[in-house]
């Protein structure tokens, strides 16, 4: 299982990087044996002046275009932004607008975000939440936001954890692995009024899990 997390701190040392950094520990500790996890940290700080040359010119430079490519061929990703605005950073929507549009379909992704006061945790789902969905993304159902006073304090551990169990599940699912994918199975239509008509129940059933 190949995880790549996007960490958009600035500072150094970063909240942000941290909590990304506990997000991917949860997510190794839960990976199955058949697939660990191999993670990937990309620094989006340290690509700055890259993503804006992409922006204007269209053609990533060197350093922007490995991470990309992590990106795209990552099983999961998580991904992590201060808020900056009630938002998410300029860095980080800027790296995913320079993103191949077609990238993160069908990838799961666990969206988290640091912040100075509990109030902004809502960015989680009117931000983060439609970003990825646009990007047609899996976004799994529980995203991590750490306000400073929840550093150390109950609830951000069990959190992290909950959202790490997730992103397992929805890259490895049970009894499956990372490469697993699913395909359908040929139909056969029955005649229904002149026309060739397969059920409903049976186009579902079709589908099952097919090692790659």
């Amino acid at each position: 299982m190949k995880l790549v997390v996007v960490s958009a701190g600035l500072s150094v040392p970063s909240s942000t990087r941290l909590l990304g950094d506990r997000l991917a520990a949860a997510v190794v500790g839960r990976a199955p044996a058949a697939a660990p996890a191999e993670v990937e940290v990309v620094e989006l700080r340290d690509l700055a002046v890259e993503i804006a040359h992409n922006l204007t010119t269209g053609f990533p430079g060197p350093s922007l275009g490995a991470a990309l490519d992590a990106v795209a061929s990552a099983d999961g990703l998580i991904v992590v932004t201060p808020v900056f605005s009630a938002s998410y950073s300029g860095l980080f929507k800027s790296f995913f607008d320079v993103l191949d549009r077609d990238a993160l379909a069908g990838k799961p992704v666990l969206i988290a975000a640091t912040g100075g006061s509990a109030r902004h945790s809502l960015v989680l789902e009117h931000a983060l939440r439609p970003l990825f969905a646009y990007l047609r993304a899996v976004v799994v159902p529980t995203g991590v936001y750490a306000a400073s006073e929840d550093w150390g304090a109950e609830g951000l551990a069990e959190r992290v954890e909950r959202a790490a169990g997730e992103l397992v599940a929805a890259v490895a699912p049970a009894g499956g692995s990372a490469t697993e994918r699913v395909e359908p199975v040929r139909l056969e239509p029955v005649r229904v009024g002149g026309f060739d008509v397969v059920p409903f129940a049976e186009q579902l059933a079709a589908l099952r899990p097919t090692q790659a």
